[in-house]
């Protein structure tokens, strides 16, 4: 849609101006070929117009609304309402005038008369090119600046300059077209007086441009200090309980009765604590598998941190140490539904941890499954140079035959790429018959890793740290898996080599065999792994059909503007980045359903924190396989999807792509429990960046 935005400005700016121009001809032969192009020039709009109308068509026919109304409603009458002026107004009069010069020529006139003049200066002819040119830019800024969600107040003052402009351009035409038709000569301006007519519209335009510019820089400058509990309000349809409940202020909400502050909301404070870890972040040169080294930001100085490997039901504390990352630390637990305070998010849960600081976490590990832990505390940076590792959460009770457990962490230091600190071949010894589990987690930033199991029929086990239910045999098919996300693979060890590639690499990936001489064998043609029908239904808290207490849109999008003085396409929520990205206001207790979609170019993987939520469908179509819970949703263009949870973990919690680079970029929102506040604030002027 964008492309034929581009190629209708273009064209319609051309016959725009050669419409205007035909007045200035200066013979009957020049004026005839003019007019004759002009008429060529009717056809290219129409071509585009009719493509950008069966568009918005298509998408009404196919996709939801969200992705739709936009274009229907605005983009699509903006273009193909001036070509049909085109062709019923001033088509027939560019014909009546070509009319009248083929008479003229058969005459053997030499002069052009005042009349055919006049023909040319009709405003009924120039006003519809001109109309095509307005309505294509003003469609083109529609398509790079969207209005999301639709509303047609926000579509209002961009239509209501176009108006005030095609009035302007009319009042101007008339007035010239009367000053033609009242003389008995007529001649053409020179052509110093045309451009210094046109350097003048030029430079005025230009002014106010700047203007606008200056004006967007200065708006868009984020404030030194904000609340994280900032933004636009949504209720989800309903009431607040009380309105005085919800205050942006942590100094004046803190004063408020009946509030509950973030950092009140701990883990278990008493008792010793049943696995205690040290966490001391420092700078350190390391060394990969191959000799090559990093400088990277670590976790007790190794790449990845150590991994932190616990029991369902263990009290965890850990204590974690600033020892030299001058732009401060803190540990998230990323996928593990702790108590808020325990979330360790800079600004929002926390003060950064800075040089020379200590803080401590304790949580109870309630969930089992395949977690991970990174700094949320400048996170692009900070998850590219090293500050992570794994969590893994076993069982209370141990399987009666020893399971082969090996996590597959991937990361891309700098410009190599590895498992671990490995980045070459992994070779690791298995009896055949041993009952293997490969936790796969993905930690790159705008990275979907495709991992491709060789050599053995295998379960996709869990997603997201949580079992599936019955889960099927695969052969021959691949999983991807997005930024955040985590995937447990399960198989009986065969008496040959099994190999788990990364990007249908031989080179460096996990190869398992009883030999030492084992190859790494050959990769098939496999298929993608679809979650929405794999497994066994099972029964839920909620289902599709449950009756949800709050329901949300949230629309992912791309938009031209300015965030924090730079211009870019920015990553939009709700037509919105942060501060002013929606907040989503709940009760505890809240049964909640939303309802994602993407319109943008680029894939998002959304990151709720705090809570997992139950996928009910996939574009239009039911989950029907085993319960898919996520904590790190892959939204890709075009993608619908609708979830729910239960609003059971009261707090102020991120949600955020997991694509860092977008959340750097303003593409963050927060969760937000009605009665809640935080006394910890987010800007330059603070220690607090969470992104």
């Amino acid at each position: 849609m964008l492309s034929i935005c581009l190629f209708y400005v273009i064209f319609t700016w051309i016959g725009g101006v050669k419409a205007s121009r035909l007045l200035y001809s200066g013979s009957l032969e020049r004026m005839n070929r003019k007019a004759r192009k002009l008429l060529f020039w009717a056809w290219f709009p129409a071509l585009l117009a009719a493509a950008t109308t069966a568009g918005a068509v298509y998408l009404q026919r196919t996709m939801d609304a969200a992705f739709w109304q936009d274009r229907l409603y605005v983009e699509a009458p903006l273009v193909a309402l001036p070509v049909i002026l085109i062709w019923f107004i001033a088509v027939p009069k560019v014909i009546k005038l070509r009319s009248l010069l083929k008479k003229a020529m058969a005459e053997e006139q030499e002069t052009l008369e005042p009349a055919i003049f006049g023909r040319a200066a009709q405003p009924g002819l120039i006003i519809p090119y001109q109309l095509a040119a307005l309505g294509a830019l003003t469609a083109l800024y529609f398509a790079l600046v969207p209005p999301v969600p639709f509303k047609w107040l926000d579509v209002a003052i961009p239509l209501g300059v176009l108006l005030l402009i095609a009035v302007v351009l009319w009042g101007r035409h008339q007035f010239r077209y009367q000053q033609t038709i009242g003389l008995k000569t007529y001649t053409v301006p020179n052509i110093w007086k045309r451009v210094s007519t046109m350097f003048g519209v030029l430079a005025v335009a230009a002014g106010l441009i700047i203007l606008g510019i200056n004006f967007a820089l200065k708006a868009s400058e984020l404030p030194p200090q904000i609340d994280m509990a900032s933004g636009a309000a949504d209720y989800g349809g309903q009431t607040p309980s009380d309105a005085n409940l919800h205050q942006h202020s942590g100094s004046t909400a803190a004063m408020a009765p009946g509030m509950v502050s973030v950092a009140d909301l701990k883990g278990p404070q008493d008792g010793v604590a049943d696995k205690h870890f040290t966490l001391v972040a420092q700078k350190k040169t390391v060394t990969l598998s191959s000799g090559k080294t990093v400088d990277a930001w670590t976790f007790n100085g190794q790449i990845p941190g150590p991994e932190l490997r616990v029991r369902e039901g263990d009290l965890v504390e850990v204590t974690l140490t600033n020892q030299d990352i001058e732009e401060g630390v803190t540990a998230h637990w990323h996928g593990l539904d702790v108590p808020n305070a325990e979330d360790g998010v800079a600004g929002a849960t926390q003060n950064a941890v800075m040089p020379g600081e200590t803080y401590t976490y304790r949580f109870r590990a309630e969930q089992v499954g395949t977690f991970w832990y990174h700094s949320h505390q400048d996170s692009q940076e900070a998850v590219s140079k090293g500050l992570f590792g794994t969590l893994i959460v076993e069982p209370k009770e141990t399987p009666a035959q020893p399971v082969k457990d090996i996590t597959v962490l991937t990361h891309l230091w700098k410009n190599t790429f590895a498992i671990g600190a490995s980045d070459q071949l992994i070779h690791e010894k298995v009896e055949p018959g041993t009952p293997v589990r490969l936790r796969l987690i993905n930690t790159d930033d705008w990275v979907d890793q495709t991992y491709t199991l060789v050599g053995t029929p295998f379960q996709v086990a869990a997603i997201d740290g949580t079992e599936l239910n019955k889960p099927d045999l695969l052969t021959n098919t691949h999983v991807v898996v997005t930024t955040g996300g985590r995937y447990d693979l399960t198989f009986a060890m065969p008496d040959h080599p099994v190999y788990l590639a990364v990007g249908n690499n031989k080179k460096i990936g996990l190869l398992l065999s009883a030999s030492d001489q084992a190859e790494v064998p050959a990769i098939p043609q496999t298929v993608a792994f679809d979650m929405l029908n794999y497994g066994r239904p099972a029964t839920t808290p909620f289902d599709a059909n449950s009756k949800f207490d709050r329901e949300f849109n949230l629309v992912l999008d791309n938009k031209l503007g300015f965030y924090n003085r730079t211009f870019n396409f920015l990553y939009t929520l709700n037509g919105e980045v942060f501060p002013n990205a929606p907040m989503f206001m709940v009760k505890e207790g809240d049964l909640v359903k939303t309802t994602i979609s993407n319109r943008g170019n680029v894939e998002h993987p959304m990151h709720l924190h705090g809570h997992h939520v139950l996928v009910l469908s996939h574009n239009g179509k039911p989950s029907a396989g085993s319960p898919w819970w996520s904590d790190t949703l892959d939204v890709l263009p075009g993608d619908t999807y609708e979830i729910a949870f239960v609003a059971n973990n009261p707090g102020l919690w991120m949600d955020h792509c997991h694509n860092l680079t977008h959340a750097a970029a303003g593409m963050s929102m927060h969760l937000m429990y009605e009665g809640i506040t935080t006394p910890y604030s987010v800007g330059s002027a603070t220690s607090n960046h969470p992104e």
